[in-house]
């Protein structure tokens, strides 16, 4: 390899040029929502929507990402637009496998000889089946080696804590499909819940509150508009109102209503009740040791879901814990990833790793 690097060197001349063949190490959170991609030397230099719009008859990819969803709700018969992954799993692997195919080579660009090292996020749930299903989608888009970290890991890593200290953490991960809880210590998930809840289950319930108190049907990109513009899940929370657009049940026909930042607190209550009670399950099965250091250190809450008006406040209040929101959390899972990748060894268990010669 020695010599034929080079021959390269002598032919390119500029050792920079020769930098294209040079492997690189990417991190891609791969969320329901949205997806990033931290590149080793540059940081996050990619956040799309995981969202592909494909032509029925023929197959082929007409947009993915940001173009893509704007098509959620609105394509034509012949053409399908898709979120691949439900629940922060693959339901789609054929447009799952495109879309990081497409994510890759808008990265990394397409290289003869060196394909890149990757590590993909994933759950701390998912069963052997799912995990597998992530592999060999990243292998099958490009990737020399694949490497699987569990969500709450990468985002506390992505938060500046130090995983492998002998002191407990605890991370609370809100992405768009799930909720990852978990209590963090000496690099390794000592006690973890995953839950189907997310961004997602908030805008599915405003949906349903729509359409029992106002009878009025809306579309799912209008209840996350509401969600983050006048949403909020605590009573102290924001006062506002947002005047949005859908269809009349009794009539049929379109319609505007006014919707209230404390009805949405109404609306989203039962998922909100559901991540409360896995937070304080995580916090029962804590052994006594780190309670103290939970106690000490409080609770990191990471995820596009932390941004929620009022969240912070009411898991302070329900666990009597002091509770803050990482700088960046859409960011941390991707910059944790970045953060794994370049020392691998801090890591006691969550890895997984799939190695195939090409």
């Amino acid at each position: 390899m020695g010599i034929f690097s080079g021959i390269l060197k002598n032919i390119l001349g500029d050792s920079s040029a020769f930098g294209i063949f040079n492997s690189v190490d990417v991190g891609v959170d791969l969320g329901t929502a949205n997806i990033l991609v931290f590149l080793k030397g540059k940081g996050i230099v990619l956040k799309e929507p995981s969202v592909v719009a494909t032509d029925k008859s023929t197959g082929k990819v007409v947009a993915i990402g940001r173009t893509a969803k704007y098509m959620l709700g609105r394509t034509p018969d012949s053409i399908t637009a898709v979120r691949p992954l439900r629940e922060g799993v693959i339901a789609d692997y054929d447009i799952t496998q495109i879309m990081l195919e497409n994510v890759l080579q808008k990265v990394c660009g397409k290289s003869m000889f060196f394909k890149p090292r990757v590590m993909i996020c994933i759950p701390s749930g998912v069963t052997t089946v799912e995990k597998r299903a992530v592999l060999e989608a990243t292998m099958q888009s490009g990737a020399a080696k694949t490497y699987l970290i569990e969500e709450p890991m990468a985002a506390a890593m992505g938060a500046g804590i130090d995983v492998s200290a002998s002191v407990g953490h605890m991370v609370v991960d809100i992405g768009g499909g799930t909720t990852d809880i978990a209590i963090i210590c000496l690099g390794g998930i000592v006690v973890s819940e995953s839950l189907r809840v997310g961004g997602d289950k908030f805008d599915e319930a405003i949906v349903r509150f729509v359409k029992k108190e106002h009878n009025v049907l809306i579309g799912e990109r209008t209840a996350e508009e509401i969600k983050m513009r006048i949403g909020t899940v605590h009573r102290k929370g924001r006062a506002d109102s947002l005047v949005v657009r859908g269809r009349d049940l009794i009539t049929g026909l379109p319609t505007t209503i006014k919707i209230t930042s404390q009805e949405t607190c109404r609306a989203m209550a039962e998922p909100l009740g559901m991540l409360l009670a896995a937070i304080r399950t995580v916090l029962e099965k804590t052994p006594p040791e780190l309670a103290g250091d939970i106690v000490e250190n409080g609770i990191i809450l990471t995820g596009g879901g932390a941004l929620l008006d009022g969240l912070v406040l009411l898991v302070q209040e329900e666990t009597k814990l002091t509770t803050q929101m990482a700088d960046h959390p859409l960011d941390c899972v991707a910059l944790g990833t970045g953060k794994a990748l370049a020392d691998m060894s801090i890591l006691k268990d969550g890895v997984y790793m799939e190695n195939r010669k090409r």
